[in-house]
């Protein structure tokens, strides 16, 4: 790993994608990494489009600004690609829509087992089955954090699904 990886998460209020910061970044700290996350957003509202960070490196980190430059964007929204000029080194999109390189119907499964468009633990999944930087293991500890009873068995499922139809591709 390189001394701190950067990711940008890009959805829309009631998405999750300020929780997703939260548990990727404990998660990263189960490995003894520094690790920080906070939001970015205007007018709480759900729907409203909004950023989180998440930073996670083998030193201290100092920095307390938004990331710019960002090593990873996870997109949780598809739609907001349409408003919004989203870069990274890597993205990773809950899309269907395979003209993306790295895509996962986040929103399929959140769906199939929350009965809502709640995207989160779905595209944390992806993304750590796609860059090994946290494992599934400290994910799934990371969840037990932040969820209890029914959504937290809810959202391991979850994250078993999408490893699961991961590794068949």
């Amino acid at each position: 790993m390189k001394e701190e990886i950067s990711i940008v998460f890009h959805g829309r209020g009631g998405q999750g994608a300020v929780k997703a910061s939260q548990i990727l970044a404990y998660a990263a700290s189960l490995d003894g990494k520094y690790v920080q996350a906070f939001p970015n957003f205007g007018i709480e509202r759900q729907g409203a489009p909004l950023e989180s960070y998440c930073r996670i490196s083998d030193k201290n980190i100092f920095a307390r600004n938004e990331i710019d430059s960002p090593d990873y964007a996870i997109v949780l929204d598809e739609t907001l690609l349409n408003i919004k000029k989203i870069e990274a080194k890597e993205i990773i999109i809950n899309s269907e829509n395979k003209k993306f390189t790295k895509t996962f119907d986040a929103t399929k499964i959140a769906l199939e087992f929350l009965g809502k468009n709640i995207v989160n633990t779905s595209m944390l999944a992806a993304f750590c089955h796609y860059t090994e930087l946290v494992s599934k293991e400290n994910l799934l500890l990371a969840l037990k954090e932040f969820f209890s009873g029914k959504i937290l068995e809810k959202n391991i499922e979850i994250i078993n699904q999408t490893f699961k139809k991961l590794e068949k591709n």
